[in-house]
C-alpha cells in the first residue's frame, strides 16, 4: 500500500477566547493511519477538527503550516478539499426534512459537476452503505423522525458515501448503543487498513487503546504529545491529561492493557 501524508501541521498554535489550545503543534497523519484525538472538555479537540476541515472559527491562528495530500489547506476550493476530507462534527447546523435515503445522497455533492448528475446519484452504493450502517429498514423514513443513535450512524453513513480519503471525526460514537461502538470502531479501523486516514475525538480509553495506532494529547496551556499509541497512551499521560488515577489492567490474552479511570 502507498502511504500518503494526508495531513502536515507544522508549528500550529490555537488560541480561543484567551486560552492556549495548542502551541507549535507538528503532526503528520499519513494513509493508513487511526488517530485519536484526546483531552478534557475544552481542551480544543473540536477547535482542531473545525481549523483542520477549514470550517468557520473563532479561533486566533498563528505560525500554522497546514497541508492536506501534499497542499497548503488554504489552496484548496472547498468542494475539492471535501472530496479529500470528510467530518463529522458534533453538532450539525439546522434541519433536513427529507428522507434518510436523500440525506445521504447529499453524499456524493462534492463529486457532482452537474445536475444531471443528482439524478443518476450511485443509488447502488447507497443502498451498499444503509446495508453496511444498519440503516436499511428506515432509509424511508424522514430524518427527523429517528433516534440519536440512528442519526449518528445515518451522519456516519453520509461520511461513506462521500468517499474521502481522510475522516475526521468529533465523537463518533456519542448516542451509540454497545453494539453499534462496536461496529463503528471496527469500521473506522477497517477504513485505514484499506489506506485511508482516520483522525477522531474519542473518550473511551478501551477503544482507544483496541483500534487506534496514533495519539494526540490536548493538555491544556498549549502542551501537546503526539505519537504512536504503544509510546505515548501510558497511565502517567493518562493521569496528567484527565486528572484522574487510571487504573491498568492487562488482558493475559491479547497482551494489551486497559485503563479504567478511578477517582484520585
Amino acid at each position: 500500500m502507498l502511504v500518503t501524508r494526508m495531513i502536515e501541521i507544522s508549528q500550529l498554535t490555537l488560541q480561543h477566547a484567551g486560552k492556549m489550545l495548542c502551541q507549535q503543534l507538528d503532526v503528520v497523519v499519513s494513509t493508513g493511519e487511526c488517530w485519536a484525538i484526546l483531552g478534557q472538555n475544552g481542551a480544543g479537540k473540536s477547535t482542531l477538527i473545525h481549523v483542520l476541515a477549514r470550517l468557520d472559527s473563532d479561533c486566533s491562528i498563528s505560525h500554522a503550516g497546514i497541508r492536506i495530500a501534499g497542499k497548503p489547506l488554504s489552496s484548496w476550493s472547498q468542494p475539492d478539499l471535501a472530496c479529500e476530507v470528510g467530518v463529522l462534527l458534533q453538532e450539525e447546523p439546522g434541519e433536513f426534512y427529507g428522507t434518510v435515503r436523500e440525506y445521504l445522497s447529499l453524499g456524493r455533492y462534492p463529486h457532482m459537476r452537474g445536475l444531471s448528475d443528482w439524478k443518476t446519484c450511485q443509488t447502488e452504493q447507497v443502498d451498499q452503505v444503509g446495508v453496511r450502517m444498519d440503516l436499511t429498514a428506515v432509509m424511508h423514513r424522514r430524518v427527523g423522525s429517528l433516534s440519536g443513535g440512528e442519526r449518528q450512524r445515518m451522519r456516519i453513513a453520509q461520511l461513506l458515501v462521500q468517499s474521502p480519503k481522510c475522516y475526521l471525526l468529533d465523537e463518533p460514537l456519542q448516542h451509540l448503543d454497545i453494539k453499534h461502538q462496536l461496529s463503528v470502531m471496527q469500521l473506522l479501523a477497517e477504513l485505514a487498513r484499506e489506506g485511508n486516514a482516520v483522525m477522531m475525538v474519542l473518550h473511551d480509553m478501551h477503544r482507544v487503546r483496541r483500534y487506534c495506532d496514533h495519539v494526540l494529547m490536548l493538555f491544556g496551556e498549549g502542551r501537546t504529545v503526539t505519537g504512536s499509541t504503544s509510546d505515548v497512551f501510558t497511565r502517567d499521560n493518562l493521569a496528567a491529561l484527565y486528572q484522574c488515577d487510571p487504573e491498568d489492567l492487562e488482558n493475559g490474552v491479547t497482551a494489551r492493557s486497559y485503563f479504567i479511570p478511578e477517582g484520585k
